[in-house]
């Protein structure tokens, strides 16, 4: 396809537009958890790292980090669990009601984060469960699974069911065939979505609220200090640990949804 130079010109500043509109309040976030200063104005005088050692030293924000870490590992283990079986249930089986079911384990992304946090609060009060990391893995499970889910069927919509029907003619029962066949081809797609899953519950605060109690994660202690003028730069400090940490899982999983879909028959080369 040509294109004219006007055409390339707009578009580019179009991309760096859109970009500028994204990055450039995260970019401020980055300079200002350098600020010599507590109080926050532009241009910054002075740049020092000294709010690093605070943050870090900072006995709240650690147990903050350590919850929120452990509320991610274990809502990405069980929407792994989860979201591969309905996966496997729906792409490989046919039955009555499967899109239906197709259509609830997506929508819990698709609702208000405050509704899904008051549904939940709501049960527990009801159930009588008292707030722990429990509740709280259980809340951002609920869409962890839908990321999961999705990467894991959209890999088995593009792999021939050929080689499983190989397998169970060959005497493999069905757990074999997942563990020898099914899991070799998809484990990428896997991981991708628990990187994903990893970094949206890491980064959640509205479900979190209402499944939380008194705890908080590190998302809930920014929250909660936002507005404190003394705890402003640590805050800034914290936020900028929070972008880099969300980084890396989403360029994980970037790289190997590439990688995987370069390696299929008809992929990108």
């Amino acid at each position: 396809m040509i294109e004219s130079r006007l055409t390339r010109v707009l578009l580019g500043l179009g991309t760096g537009a859109t970009l500028a509109f994204i990055y450039v309040p995260l970019i401020l976030i980055g300079f200002y958890a350098f600020n010599e200063s507590v109080t926050q104005s532009w241009p910054i005088e002075n740049f020092s790292t000294k709010w690093f050692s605070v943050a870090y030293h900072n006995e709240a924000v650690r147990d903050a980090l350590r919850l929120s870490v452990l509320a991610a590992l274990g809502a990405t283990a069980v929407a792994l669990v989860l979201g591969t079986l309905v996966s496997l249930a729906v792409s490989r089986y046919r039955f009555f009601g499967r899109e239906t079911i197709s259509l609830v384990v997506i929508l819990p992304i698709a609702l208000p984060g405050i509704i899904t946090g008051l549904a939940l609060q709501t049960t527990y009060a009801t159930v009588g469960i008292d707030f722990s990391i429990l509740t709280i893995i259980i809340g951002h499970a609920t869409f962890c699974i839908v990321v999961v889910y999705n990467n894991a069927a959209a890999r088995l919509r593009r792999l021939a069911g050929s080689l499983e029907e190989a397998s169970y003619d060959l005497g493999a029962d069905a757990l074999q065939t997942f563990r020898y066949v099914t899991f070799p081809q998809m484990r990428t797609a896997l991981l991708a979505g628990g990187l994903l899953a990893f970094a949206l519950s890491f980064d959640e605060v509205i479900v979190t609220i209402f499944t939380s109690g008194a705890q908080q994660t590190l998302p809930i202690w920014i929250y909660a200090n936002l507005f404190r003028p003394t705890e402003q730069p640590i805050v800034n400090v914290v936020a900028l640990f929070l972008i880099a940490v969300s980084i890396i899982p989403v360029y994980l999983a970037q790289k190997l949804s590439l990688g995987a879909v370069r390696g299929v028959p008809g992929g990108e080369k």
